[in-house]
């Protein structure tokens, strides 16, 4: 299953689209991109980090329809996932494939899938608030350490 994912900047999902295994990253994109749009007001600056899959005039033709930024790998350079900060995106794939349900999936309905993409999202968003919250609210009687 070939998934492209839509991501924030620690890696909490706010979209995907999802295909046979067998096809290009390239047409993913527009319906993936077609995902900001259910999340509002979006700032002016965002950047769009694309791995090489992506390094075609047509994706950016499809960046700039949208006006959006993006910076993409470029084809056979071998460089850091660091980077062009797409490793927030294999992170999170990482964390999908922590499910063995979605690692080896053999449901055939959308919906069925799609359900347990919706529960592991919510899993790894909630793991992903727990872990800044541990770190960016301190107060006086905080543990020192978890338990």
């Amino acid at each position: 299953m070939k998934r492209s994912v839509l991501v924030e900047g620690y890696g909490i999902p706010l979209g995907r689209v999802l295909a046979g295994a067998n096809r290009h990253d390239s047409p993913l994109l527009g319906p993936t991109l077609d995902r900001l749009d259910a999340l509002g007001p979006l700032p002016d600056d965002i950047t769009v980090h694309l791995d090489a899959g992506y390094d075609s005039g047509k994706t950016r033709d499809t960046l700039a329809e949208r006006g959006l930024h993006g910076e993409i790998a470029h084809k056979g350079e071998k460089a850091p996932i660091q980077a062009t900060r797409r490793w927030h995106v294999e992170r999170t794939n990482a964390w999908h494939n922590s499910f063995n349900r979605l690692q080896r999936c053999y449901e055939r309905r959308e919906i069925v899938v799609d359900a347990f993409f919706d529960l592991a999202d919510t899993i790894v968003t909630l793991r992903s608030l727990i872990r800044q919250a541990w770190t960016t609210h301190r107060w006086n009687a905080r543990p020192a350490r978890r338990p």
